[in-house]
């Protein structure tokens, strides 16, 4: 990707090909007046208010990530400084798959949606949004323990399975995000995709290592409390930057419990607002909770458990000979004993083979385009690996010489041997010609016919993992979703309500012109009554420079009689009067 822009940030210069493909461009120019006005409403109301509850200092942090309250952030400008405490961002189209979330967070890369929320949904969206991951995730970046935590939970994130059914709901979530954030979806469809959504989600199984990672970061970086049961502090985003829940979460009908493992038994519905909210005590404990978790997964497990995670995948996955070779293809098929042991181990399509991450030479998916199998476990009681190319000489295992294996478990492996692979002083790999494999009950794996019989040696398997060994070798282009999120075109008479905002802007970063203010009125009152933030801002700017009692008063009435009679815009409006009132400017100079 010649083209790639990494914004001179060490972070998003290391990205390798697989991450870069979901990286849109921000267009910062495509954010309207009302966004920047959206943007700038929310920013005011989570800093009057998360003053008090958030668990760091909100300005500061904001500060050295890069974000003001008064403008969507640029993203040149939060690599500038987001650089400067070893992170970097990168802009991407709504939800992305959650192993690559995962492996942005572990290279220490914040994945932020490009899209700003309507102001329909100025509260809370389903949908990912700037609002959400600039100024809920992006300013407690800058705590060293915490930001500890999120890189190490993406690294055993990126390692975690899936199951088949992970990928229908991860698009059942997106097509549900994009229509609820859609300007022209019809109820209907709205309906038919929370429907469907349901019905994906009730009929999961048994849920995937991913699945209970997920419950797990949704307790802590997105809905996490820190301190005491009592009186506990938000640090986790999805609160941080929903100025409807931050607020809400605080009350006693939501359960506060203590976070521990116990924590992904917790399901959580990403539409409503949390019922229970888990509390850490530091940060530490997050880290000890995960080593916890990750001890029972198939990356350090290995074994038949893991491999059969592995086949319900149906997706690319990795298993790890105790040799060190690793074989990345779809897992199909296997071998145990009675006693639970492999005995092989069996990909179909394209498949890899790999040591320490990089790809073997003449050993990638279009050499073994149909497909790898291979036995494991011991071979005379010996572990063929830590056999020295004399040792097997001695055993009859020789370049240019026809070897006789019978192993342990019984598949019997005769050939020529053509080459022998040693990697790290260990015997990774044998290639035979002219080479038969068969069960101890005569079922055939391999037969000469088929060509060259590349062995892999190893008497466990040690890892399994999701995705390729070296995933830019392999060209992991996982599931980039077909469906865009949906952008939108303005009809006439929003662009004059655009006209209006970016007017009102402009009155109160110059400070003059304030008589234009009355015309605007004017025509809001006329042309665009079901608006209620640009009156807020005419009302800030008239209040702050006591210019116009009458004019005041007006405003005024008008936007309490337009709380009083339209629920939905009630506590918006009454939470913005406070805001004028308390203004953020004196709130900040107080922060210590």
């Amino acid at each position: 990707m010649s083209d790639f822009n990494d914004f001179n940030n060490p972070q998003v210069a290391k990205l390798p090909k697989h991450l870069r493909q979901f990286i849109v461009e921000q267009h910062y120019e495509k954010y309207t007046p009302i966004d920047q006005a959206v943007w700038r409403y929310v920013m005011r109301q989570n800093y009057s208010y998360l003053k008090h509850v958030a668990y760091y200092p909100y300005i500061k942090g904001l500060q050295r990530a890069g974000l003001s309250i008064e403008y969507i952030p640029n993203l040149q400008t939060m690599n500038d400084n987001l650089g400067k405490i070893g992170w970097g961002a990168v802009t991407v189209d709504g939800f992305i798959p959650p192993a690559a979330f995962m492996e942005y967070q572990a290279y220490r890369v914040l994945v932020i949606a490009a899209d700003i929320r309507q102001i329909n949904h100025i509260e809370y969206t389903p949908a990912p949004d700037i609002i959400h991951e600039s100024a809920g995730h992006a300013p407690i970046i800058a705590d060293a323990d915490y930001n500890s935590y999120l890189s190490y939970f993406g690294s055993i994130g990126a390692k975690a399975m899936f199951s088949s059914k992970d990928f229908e709901l991860y698009e059942a979530i997106r097509n549900l995000s994009i229509l609820k954030e859609s300007a022209d979806a019809s109820e209907q469809e709205i309906a038919k995709a929370e429907k469907h959504l349901q019905v994906v989600a009730e009929n999961m199984g048994e849920p995937s290592e991913m699945a209970l990672l997920g419950r797990l970061h949704w307790w802590t970086v997105e809905y996490g409390l820190i301190g005491t049961l009592e009186d506990p502090k938000i640090y986790g985003a999805g609160l941080l930057s929903s100025i409807g829940e931050s607020s809400s979460c605080m009350k006693d009908d939501v359960l506060k419990k203590w976070y521990t493992i116990d924590a992904i038994n917790a399901q959580y519905d990403i539409t409503k607002p949390q019922p229970q909210l888990f509390v850490t005590e530091t940060f530490q404990n997050l880290i000890d909770v995960l080593e916890e978790f990750a001890d029972t997964m198939a990356f350090r497990r290995g074994g038949a458990e893991s491999l059969v995670k592995a086949i319900e995948c149906k997706n690319p996955a990795t298993a790890v000979y105790s040799s060190g070779l690793q074989v990345t293809g779809i897992f199909t098929d296997m071998g145990i004993t009675a006693d639970d042991e492999l005995t092989f181990i069996k990909t179909t399509g394209p498949s890899a083979l790999a040591v320490d991450h990089k790809q073997l030479e003449g050993h990638g998916k279009f050499y073994h385009k149909d497909g790898f199998s291979s036995p494991v476990g011991r071979w005379n009681g010996l572990a063929l690996e830590n056999l020295s190319l004399t040792e097997l000489q001695a055993q009859g295992i020789a370049t240019g010489q026809t070897a006789d294996l019978t192993f342990d478990s019984g598949i019997h492996v005769k050939g020529l041997v053509k080459e022998i692979v040693q990697h790290g002083g260990k015997t990774v790999l044998i290639t035979f010609e002219d080479c038969t494999v068969k069960e101890d009950n005569g079922n055939i794996l391999f037969q000469p016919e088929w060509g060259i019989y590349d062995m892999a040696v190893g008497e466990k398997i040690i890892s399994v993992f999701n995705g390729a060994a070296d995933k830019d070798a392999y060209e992991e282009i996982t599931h980039v979703s077909g469906q865009q999120t949906h952008k939108v075109t303005y009809d006439e008479k929003t662009k004059k309500l655009h006209a209006i905002y970016s007017a009102i802007r402009s009155i109160r970063q110059d400070k003059r012109d304030y008589e234009k203010c009355i015309a605007l009125f004017e025509e809001l009152k006329a042309e665009h009554r079901y608006d209620w933030l640009a009156a807020l801002e005419i009302l800030e700017i008239i209040y702050h420079k006591k210019l116009d009692p009458e004019f005041e008063k007006e405003l005024r009435v008008y936007l309490e009689l337009k709380a009083a009679n339209e629920a939905d815009y009630r506590k918006l409006i009454t939470d913005g009067l406070h805001v004028i009132e308390n203004p953020v400017s004196q709130l900040i100079t107080e922060e210590d």
